[in-house]
């Protein structure tokens, strides 16, 4: 009986430790993250924004009970993230998971939310099945309400929800400018990077020749690809902007490059680069080129047939390495095609200037004007010029004795979609997403935009690196389980030794 007895009290007291240690678990909750870029830790921009909540968000959560193996992970993942975030905000983020494809009822409330099923293709029993599955999110705070319509794994899922938050939360929005009236793009034109600034911007377009000011509220300025003459009134205008502390960003090539006419030239002067010089930058006559480039599509003839073939156009510099500076954070890749070079010639110890994007040391300059040779058999001495800056940022009194941000980006076209829109890659929106968020002094979204963004593309490195790594991915693993077999067997030998020798320490 005794021993009946102390086997109960060891159980109930196991139960209340167990029970305890669960309590705590619910209120210190905390995720080991051993990531290299820390994907699983919560991002100081998405920290501030929940701490500085003062109303309740609520997110229903839109997920399907029945979701196939490959897309568990994603719902159990998107709720430990909301656990985290309740935790963050003292209980302003509530949250509740909804299985739609239970009831009729709730799969309708879901579709008028914003929330559209997913049809995903499930593999059972060799048979192709097609499913329709819930992976959305509705968020609400008072009359206001945003939707994540697809919950997107990995790190969107943090920059997804923070974003959808902070949209919440913002009432007054700061607004940034986008100049009109030289033959810049409209805001239909640029639609990823307004609807990525709307975020935490509204966007406001500014046409100088009917506003007798920049508008002093602006927390910056974008000259973006203008193509007509800006007058010296309207620079004046803009020197006044950032007499007063407005910072401006332009992106602009003055030199044209016509793959179709096969001509590249200098283009025409429309008073911006003189402009520009006036704050010590000076663009440069003549393209660069870069033997770490991208590629043109070109039609070769090979007999009766018509052969498209990639051909490497050193006019198209390919841009990786870039140096450290919050507009240049968590970039993996862009291409700017047929740009000059920056220089700044400032000696002004008041004002400082920083590259922000520049070629490989295998870069040339080419000179203007010249025909296009996409055949041309390109060799060293075409790239003996070294590295060329092709973004450069400048602080300082640049039209005053106020600090201003000026930001230069020698061509105009990498974030433009066009009309009709043709998609663009997510780091050209991500470098001017960064570069106003920089100059604006609102960067809180910098690192969270771009967290977690690796690409380590396994053809840039040698056949024999590759080999390396494919059979140390297959060897390693094996190896450690025979070590540690090994040692086991080891400490057992030993501990049956000193059995058999009458030692039961």
């Amino acid at each position: 009986m005794q021993k009946k007895s102390n086997v109960i009290i060891r159980l109930v007291v196991f139960a209340l430790i167990l029970f305890v240690v669960n309590m705590i678990a619910s209120k210190l909750y905390f995720r080991l993250d051993f990531t290299e870029d820390q994907r699983y830790t919560l991002s100081k921009a998405s920290k501030d924004i929940l701490n500085d909540l003062d109303d309740v968000v609520t997110v229903k959560a839109y997920f399907s009970e029945d979701l196939p193996a490959q897309l568990l992970s994603n719902r159990q993942d998107f709720e430990d993230l909301l656990v985290e975030y309740e935790n963050r905000s003292g209980g302003n983020v509530v949250y509740e998971f909804i299985s739609p494809n239970e009831d009729e009822e709730l799969e309708q409330e879901a579709q008028q939310s914003g929330i559209q099923p997913v049809i995903i293709n499930v593999t059972e029993k060799d048979q192709v099945q097609q499913l329709k599955a819930y992976m959305g999110a509705v968020l609400m705070m008072g009359d206001q309400k945003e939707v994540i319509s697809v919950v997107q794994p990995g790190v969107n899922m943090e920059y997804g929800l923070t974003t959808s938050i902070k949209k919440l939360s913002v009432t007054d929005k700061p607004k940034v400018g986008l100049l009109q009236g030289h033959g810049e793009p409209s805001l239909q034109e640029i639609a990823q990077l307004q609807q990525q600034l709307s975020i935490l911007y509204e966007v406001e377009t500014i046409d100088l020749s009917t506003q007798t000011e920049v508008p002093t509220y602006l927390r910056s300025l974008a000259i973006i690809n203008p193509s007509d003459t800006i007058s010296d009134m309207d620079f004046a205008k803009i020197d006044a902007f950032m007499a007063q502390g407005g910072n401006v960003f332009v992106a602009y090539s003055n030199l044209k490059g016509d793959l179709q006419n096969g001509y590249l030239s200098k283009g025409p002067n429309i008073g911006l680069e003189d402009w520009l010089a006036t704050k010590k930058v000076n663009m440069g006559d003549r393209f660069v080129v870069d033997a770490n480039s991208g590629s043109v599509t070109v039609q070769q003839n090979n007999g009766v047939f018509n052969i498209r073939s990639q051909i490497k156009f050193p006019y198209f510099p390919m841009l990786s390495d870039f140096p450290e500076h919050p507009t240049t954070q968590g970039l993996e890749g862009m291409m700017l095609p047929f740009v000059s070079a920056l220089n700044y010639t400032g000696t002004d110890s008041a004002t400082t200037f920083q590259p922000l994007i520049m070629t490989s040391d295998m870069s040339g300059l080419a000179q203007t004007p010249t025909m296009v040779n996409i055949d041309k058999k390109w060799n060293e001495n075409d790239f003996r010029d070294g590295p060329q800056t092709l973004a450069m940022a400048v602080e300082g009194p640049l039209a005053g004795n106020q600090n201003a941000k000026l930001i230069v980006v020698s061509n105009g076209q990498f974030a433009i979609n066009g009309n009709p829109p043709q998609q663009i890659s997510p780091d050209n929106v991500n470098f001017v997403s960064n570069a106003i968020d920089w100059l604006s002094d609102d960067t809180g979204l910098i690192d969270l935009r771009t967290k977690g963004v690796t690409s380590r593309p396994l053809e840039k490195l040698e056949d024999g690196e590759r080999e390396t790594l494919k059979y140390a991915n297959v060897v390693v693993p094996i190896l450690l389980v025979l070590i540690y077999a090994f040692v086991r067997k080891q400490r057992y030998a030993r501990k049956k030794q000193k059995w058999m020798q009458g030692n039961y320490n």
